[in-house]
């Protein structure tokens, strides 16, 4: 049997093999809200492929939170009804399926939040997000707990947390964009708190055995960003936290590395962060063909493997 065909447990989900389709926003929206040709598409995929995990295009949790003009929403309980009839769509072709859920801070359309005053580095010279109050935080890290029991009620499997690609929980979890003073801004664990804090509320609310995920942009690839060793540390603590799978990607360098172009090119993460945890590790980037997905199994350096652009390029992929 080949590494990609094995099975795979998260936390009381089973998968029927080790291929996961990554988020990737589809623009197929219509004013939020999922469409036709949105269903159509991941359901191609999802036949197409056979991937043992499916996870959405990142969701917004609240207005405050949209990072794009055409992201889906999650942000309110008439989305419901809808995003069942997208998971029924991939559920059909045998998937497990798991929302991404998120907040844009500094990268929102209608408000710019983050932990300071300080942007992003794509958006450089743009005006400068304004640092959220305590008292917001508490507040956002509601608006994740209850997107996420919009996503039990509307049949997903598991719920994944985005903190990477620069987006807020990122914003606060790396060293280039929180300057703060207070117990959110600091040492590592400290730029962790927010993160670990909607963990926390969002296992509360969607109980000890719904499987939890989180998208962490472990290493930043730049001067005074963070490091893989940080991202090994964050690691920990999310699984202490109580996270069923941690799916690894870039930082403030987002879905890419600079100067890496080989499958599989945050490998070099993954494998140290597997190497300390327990829970399945998922790793994402580049990869094209089975050949790769295969060698980067057998070589221990994640427990899943992600493959995105060559999926949209062909929804058939898997199958081929």
């Amino acid at each position: 049997m080949m590494y990609l065909d094995r099975p795979m447990d998260i936390g009381s989900l089973a998968l029927k093999n080790r291929l996961v389709i990554p988020p990737m926003q589809t623009g197929k929206t219509m004013e939020n809200h999922v469409t036709a040709e949105m269903i159509e598409y991941y359901k191609a995929i999802s036949f197409g492929s056979a991937p043992g995990l499916f996870i959405t295009e990142h969701c917004f949790i609240s207005k405050e939170g949209q990072a794009s003009p055409t992201q889906l929403s999650i942000a309110d309980d008439g989305m419901i009804e809808e995003h069942r009839q997208l998971v029924y769509a991939i559920k059909d072709g045998g998937a497990a399926t798991f929302i991404q859920i998120n907040h844009g801070g500094a990268n929102g359309v209608n408000v710019k939040l983050s932990a300071s005053d300080l942007n992003v580095p794509s958006k450089a010279g743009q005006p400068a997000p304004r640092p959220l109050e305590k008292a917001e935080i508490a507040a956002i890290e509601d608006d994740f707990a209850k997107a996420a029991v919009r996503a039990v009620k509307a049949g997903y499997d598991g719920v994944e947390i985005h903190c990477a690609h620069g987006y807020l929980l990122n914003q606060f979890y790396s060293p280039l964009t929180n300057k703060r003073t207070d117990e959110y801004g600091g040492c590592l664990e400290n730029r962790l708190r927010f993160l670990l804090e909607t963990v926390a509320k969002v296992r509360e609310a969607v109980g000890k055995d719904f499987p939890l995920a989180v998208r962490l942009g472990g290493s930043d690839y730049m001067e005074c960003g963070n490091t893989e060793e940080d991202a090994v540390r964050a690691c920990v603590l999310l699984e202490k936290a109580g996270v069923d799978l941690i799916d690894i990607s870039g930082g403030m360098c987002f879905y890419n590395r600079q100067g890496y172009t080989e499958p599989g090119y945050f490998s070099s993460m993954t494998e140290k962060i597997r190497a300390e945890v327990k829970v399945p590790v998922v790793l994402t980037g580049g990869v094209k063909t089975l050949e790769d997905a295969e060698a980067l199994l057998k070589d221990g350096k994640a427990d899943l493997i992600g493959v995105g652009r060559a999926v949209l390029a062909d929804p058939c992929w898997g199958k081929r």
